[in-house]
């Protein structure tokens, strides 16, 4: 492959990358200030927001492992060792990532739920379920490349025995 393609698709995981850590360390920090606010005022929503809060900045390690294996799999792929057991062990961590992120969403839809309840939107449950299922779609879609990145692999040993 092309050096230009694969310093494209590094570049690409580096941006991806970009907007969560700036939501890890801007973002994120002053909705934690507003709900303390809250709490001083007595507020019962500081608790679903703290909750939520916590989640967030957990399923912040399993996705930049995810990006850092996928990091890799590009230099694999740079370093034409496309089709080897490298790359499918990385992308069994980017599918194990991905389900780790999916589960601690799942366990954030009840504090989802109870904002919805206080603030009245329903359609915020809706909102909460976009990350699971967008984290379950990146998981399936890694495994089938894992299975096809194996037979593959399986494929290429036995032509290489033949021969």
């Amino acid at each position: 492959m092309k050096r230009g393609s694969t310093l494209f698709l590094k570049l690409a995981v580096i941006l991806m990358g970009i907007p969560v850590l700036a939501l890890c360390i801007f973002l994120l920090p002053q909705i934690a200030t507003e709900a303390n606010e809250a709490v001083e005022k007595g507020s019962d929503l500081a608790f679903v927001v703290y909750g939520l809060l916590m989640v967030m900045y957990i399923s912040a390690i399993p996705f930049y492992f995810a990006l850092y294996q996928s990091f890799n799999l590009v230099s694999y792929i740079d370093k034409n060792l496309a089709f080897s057991n490298l790359s499918v062990k990385a992308l069994n961590k980017i599918k194990r990532a991905a389900i780790i992120i999916s589960c601690l969403y799942v366990i954030a839809l009840p504090f989802v739920y109870l904002m919805a309840e206080v603030d009245d939107a329903p359609g915020l449950i809706i909102v909460g379920m976009i990350p699971i299922f967008a984290s379950m779609v990146i998981a399936v879609f890694a495994a089938v490349l894992q299975r096809l990145l194996k037979e593959a692999i399986d494929l290429k040993e036995e032509n290489d025995l033949i021969v």
